[in-house]
């Protein structure tokens, strides 16, 4: 009999193929509906797969749930919603995608947020949407110069150095604070400059973050940071939400402390903090550094691979917690 697998939501076809060749599959059907508690601790019982995604929260109690549970298979470069302690400790494998699949995606989002809230782009097509025309030269949607300003970067990892790289297509020179500095080789490359994070605040007219969340991470970003930045000053976070707090945010946005920002993850998805949704000076979009056709199509089968190596009797290629594995991990 063929072992029993649940997808949280559609995934590409070219992979779901690829999953009924080798499970009976249950999954839910709707792009649109994020899978409950309730319906996670069902599926954990009845199952011995799971396929989920990003947005998707398996704690110690549904993986608890699952007494036949062979495989927890993730489409998401770092499982922070996984309990993935209670899963070692069950030996069930948790795996993963590379990040280096999302570095350029998600650098493409990071500008186009970019762009947008400088350029107020997101406003103009609200208000032409509306019947408002406001000539081609009125002042209404005057916005900020983009090209040959300061770029701080926030987190030089692979998001970071592909955000530099584009950087330099639009003449602007670039900041950037890690806790581990790049080598002289990578910053001449880069054209980037070493400085210390508060400097970074004071300095960039725009802050992009591409920082990991970790406990020293959380909040890194709150009233404090926001004072220092400058009031013309955008920021732009395609990482993770509660890397910055929202409410926070949220103050300095209303009191003009910082001038806009560019968001596409939130502290507590998938509601952002309400008052988010009334600022005109914030462009939002629902986490999808990832949505694109081909991306989606790849991550979705290396999960496939991941899946069927279990399935096989094999390591995973992208096990998170390879520690089960004992001495050959």
């Amino acid at each position: 009999m063929k072992p029993r697998l649940y997808l949280t939501q559609p995934v590409a076809p070219s992979a779901m193929e690829r999953l009924r060749a080798a499970a009976r599959i249950d999954f839910n059907p709707d792009p649109l509906h994020i899978a409950t508690r309730d319906e996670l601790l069902s599926a954990a019982r009845d199952h011995d797969v799971i396929f989920c995604l990003l947005h998707d929260k398996l704690d110690r109690e549904v993986i608890a749930a699952g007494t036949a549970l062979r495989l927890i298979a993730s489409m998401t470069i770092t499982p922070a919603d996984i309990d993935v302690a209670e899963a070692t400790r069950r030996r069930i494998p948790v795996t993963t995608i590379p990040a280096l699949m999302l570095d350029e995606p998600t650098a493409d989002l990071a500008w186009s947020l970019l762009l947008a809230v400088a350029r107020r782009t997101a406003e103009g097509d609200r208000m032409l949407r509306s019947g408002i025309f406001p000539g081609s030269q009125s002042c209404y949607l005057e916005g900020a110069a983009v090209s040959g300003k300061r770029l701080g970067i926030v987190g030089m990892g692979g998001v970071g150095r592909a955000a530099a790289r584009r950087a330099q297509g639009f003449a602007m020179p670039v900041l950037y604070h890690d806790p581990r500095r790049l080598t002289a080789e990578e910053e001449r490359s880069l054209a980037l400059t070493w400085v210390e994070f508060d400097e970074l605040l004071r300095r960039a007219d725009f802050v992009s973050i591409h920082s990991r969340l970790t406990p020293a991470t959380r909040h890194l970003f709150g009233a404090r940071e926001f004072a220092l930045m400058k009031p013309t000053a955008f920021l732009i976070n395609t990482a993770r939400g509660p890397i910055v707090d929202e409410a926070a945010l949220v103050h300095a946005l209303e009191r003009r402390t910082i001038a806009g920002a560019g968001l596409d993850v939130y502290e507590n998805e998938p509601r952002p903090h309400a008052k988010l949704l009334t600022l005109p000076n914030v462009v939002m979009t629902p986490h999808i550094g990832s949505a694109i056709g081909e991306l989606r199509d790849a991550m979705a089968n290396v999960v496939v691979d991941n899946i069927l190596a279990v399935l096989d009797g094999r390591r995973p290629p992208n096990c998170w917690n390879p520690e089960i594995y004992g001495a050959d991990a």
